[in-house]
């Protein structure tokens, strides 16, 4: 009969979540083989787990190495599991040590390709959320002053009224700009210019716009009846090139036009 007609459903998601938990199979079957016996021998384990008998005792040994079991000087050898809390606990650690390398390593990597990168380049992101995502980490960047205007409520999520509250308390010029109650509702106490447009701007489309340090700009469309290639949301971004000053410039300078003579600082 077939590991897959021997193990109950449960036990093949238990098995599968160890493996996403960095053990092989072997070594999860064993080790879910071993919770039902409490000790066992290789042999036991066998007949209960399914494993081959010659694999039995690799499985073991690697698992005794992540501290996940411990082992009778018997003969035959006798296999125990420790504790339900200390083998989350083993597991857990060990992901997050190995996150942290590889994650260590990836920024290593970003940092030196950062420096060799070309700067001619306009980037698209689709999606809300990985817009939001990008428009924050760019709102982080600025370090002289920072524009953001949206449409609606769900172009500011709450990462990037926490930026751009950090960044004014940091001494950037911050100025938001909207036509909507809702997204304005959302600085209510801002320490920085808050402002609705004059009149509103013809581009009913339009999701959000970034401009940071003249240097940084980011515009966003939502998606629209006669942009039938857009998808919730898309954006373009551009930082540190040509092509970034002179829009951030020109549309600086539209927002700036057509925002209330009398807009007031919170």
């Amino acid at each position: 009969m077939g590991v897959s007609q021997r193990m109950s459903d449960g036990e093949h998601e238990a098995v599968e979540s160890l493996e996403q938990l960095g053990l092989s199979n072997y070594e999860a079957r064993v080790f879910v083989a071993l919770q039902k016996l409490g000790t066992g021998t290789a042999r036991e384990i066998h007949q209960v787990a399914d494993v081959p008998r010659s694999q039995v005792y690799g499985a073991a040994d690697e698992l005794e190495e992540r501290g996940l079991v411990e082992v009778q000087q018997s003969t035959p050898k006798r296999y125990r599991p420790v504790s339900l809390d200390a083998a989350r606990t083993r597991l857990t650690e060990r992901i997050e040590c190995n996150k942290s390398r590889a994650f260590d390593y990836l920024e290593t990597v970003q940092r030196d390709q950062r420096g060799e990168e070309t700067r001619d380049d306009v980037w698209t992101v689709r999606g809300r959320d990985s817009v939001d995502d990008r428009t924050v980490d760019l709102a982080k960047e600025a370090t002289d002053w920072l524009v953001f205007a949206a449409a609606e409520p769900s172009s500011v999520p709450d990462a990037l009224v926490e930026t751009l509250l950090e960044r004014a308390a940091a001494g950037v010029d911050v100025t938001v700009a909207s036509e909507s109650p809702e997204v304005r509702a959302r600085f209510a106490d801002a320490p920085f210019t808050v402002a609705e447009p004059a009149y509103e701007p013809p581009t009913d489309f339009m999701g959000r716009v970034l401009l940071c340090d003249g240097t940084v700009v980011l515009l966003s469309v939502l998606a629209d009846a006669d942009l039938p290639d857009v998808t919730e949301e898309t954006a373009i971004w551009s930082a540190d090139t040509a092509m970034a000053a002179v829009l951030a410039q020109i549309i600086r300078g539209n927002i700036m036009s057509i925002m209330d003579a009398d807009t007031s600082s919170n």
